[in-house]
């Protein structure tokens, strides 16, 4: 997994007024916590987040704060709803020797033979929740569909992780094969079932009626 170096500042102070003026100056409020320490307040440059918030891959960060050197993932991230700027974030310090829980994301590859036959790849799981050593989470899963057919899936039980632990039930679909939605009404219909078209009533015919 590849590794992210952000360089934080010691936040002081948290008022409204200062925090608001950091932000338009492009800088984010954050926090570092760890299990057994005290949290730590932090101002983060808003450029330094984006290679870890705009990507489909998950990374190590390594965060500068003054002299030290802290081991961290980012935990939770927080836009505005007018802007989508980046408003707060959240890093878990992380040990080597402990395992932690993290969503991984989920990529897709091939062109499954079911496309082929008149299917559409539905993906239901985009990430997915891993528990492992810092040492093995991976960038993200890659899955290759090129080997299902029509009305087959890849579930959670499928896959073969090393040193990983997938935190979902082992039949949780992640991507299948489907007939559109149209196709698949099509051929539930009953035996020698007509679709009925609605009927269209003329002028004349309309007038007669409202007699």
């Amino acid at each position: 997994m590849s590794e992210i170096s952000v360089k934080a500042d010691k936040r002081t102070k948290s008022t409204k007024g200062v925090v608001n003026q950091a932000r338009r100056n492009g800088t984010v409020p954050g926090i570092y916590y760890s299990k057994g320490a005290e949290p730590i307040s932090l101002f983060v440059a808003e450029s330094s987040l984006k290679p870890l918030v705009y990507t489909s891959e998950t990374h190590l960060v390594n965060l500068q704060v003054e002299d030290k050197e802290l081991k961290a993932i980012l935990k939770n991230i927080q836009f505005d709803p007018v802007t989508d700027r980046i408003i707060h974030c959240d890093f878990l310090g992380i040990s080597a020797d402990q395992e932690i829980e993290i969503e991984v994301p989920v990529a897709i590859e091939g062109q499954a033979k079911g496309v082929k036959e008149g299917g559409i790849v539905s993906q239901a799981m985009h990430k997915l929740r891993v528990s492992c050593l810092p040492a093995f989470i991976p960038e993200h899963i890659l899955l290759n569909i090129s080997d299902l057919s029509l009305n087959q899936s890849i579930h959670v039980r499928d896959l073969k992780l090393e040193k990983v632990k997938v935190l979902h039930a082992d039949d949780a679909i992640i991507v299948s094969i489907n007939l559109p939605r149209a196709a698949q009404e099509a051929t539930t219909a009953l035996p020698g079932e007509e679709v009925k078209e609605p009927e269209v009533i003329s002028k004349g015919k309309q007038a007669e009626e409202e007699e």
